[in-house]
């Protein structure tokens, strides 16, 4: 599907994708997406109810709800992945955004390789307000190095098992277009970026500039999570925004 699919509910459109979220998703004409950042990870319950009571504070719908940022004690099996996914589309079910097997919001989804939470927290969300005078604004869901809506992941990983600086390269080149495709199908390029992010327990160092910096992706700067993918055997991921206001909240 090569358009953007309306989430009029929310004041956003979506990129279309996997059951469990959407590609990416983009401010309708009328609105901007602000994104905020707990001060410290919450629990996926509480993370949850402290959204609704943001949400309600702003005077803005659930369906204004429209990304997320999470953090897993661990990266998942495939069939530990379905089964979590499972349970967090419930939320969004109850909220009124999953319908029809339709996802319109965004996430990213990573482990912390050090000082892991115990259980899945909510680290950051996206939501819409009304904004006349905004210029375009959008927040692109994670990618690993490997295509999605197969009935696996291990078998299509870009260039599995793969560790050396090649293997590496080639993994992030990939992620790389993906992100750029999305940032397309959101009316963007790395120009309008305000936020570039990557995950993975391995040097960038030895593709950085060729592979990242190169593209214009890192226009202003890079933040580096060192963090594993949600997915046994993926390695690297990437996400990004672009987005005029930023907020840190308790």
């Amino acid at each position: 599907m090569s358009e953007t699919v309306e989430f009029r509910a929310g004041g956003y459109r979506h990129i279309p994708g996997v059951f469990q979220y959407s590609a990416g998703v983009a401010a309708r004409a009328g609105f901007e997406i602000v994104h905020a950042r707990f001060r410290t990870p919450l629990p996926l319950a509480r993370g949850f109810e402290r959204i609704a009571e943001h949400l309600a504070a702003e005077r803005r719908p659930l369906t204004a709800f429209c990304a997320c940022e999470l953090r897993s004690p661990a990266p998942f099996t495939e069939a530990g992945f379905r089964a979590f996914n499972e349970v967090y589309v419930g939320t969004l079910s109850a909220w009124g955004i999953f319908k029809d097997e339709v996802n319109p919001v965004a996430r990213s989804n990573v482990c912390p390789a050090v000082a892991p939470p115990a259980e899945p927290a909510l680290y950051a969300f996206s939501y819409t307000v009304p904004a006349a005078d905004a210029g375009p604004t959008a927040v692109i869901a994670g990618s690993g190095e490997v295509p999605e809506g197969h009935a696996t992941y291990r078998d299509h990983v870009i260039r599995l098992g793969d560790l050396t600086p090649d293997g590496l390269r080639e993994k992030a080149r990939w992620v790389l277009g993906e992100m750029e495709r999305r940032l397309r199908m959101a009316g963007l390029t790395w120009s309008g970026v305000t936020a570039t992010q990557v995950y993975t327990v391995h040097d960038l160092h030895p593709f950085l500039a060729d592979a990242i910096v190169a593209s214009g992706a890192a226009a202003h700067g890079l933040t580096w999570h060192y963090c594993r993918p949600p997915i046994v055997d993926v390695e690297y991921e990437m996400d990004c925004r672009a987005v005029r206001r930023e907020l840190v909240i308790g």
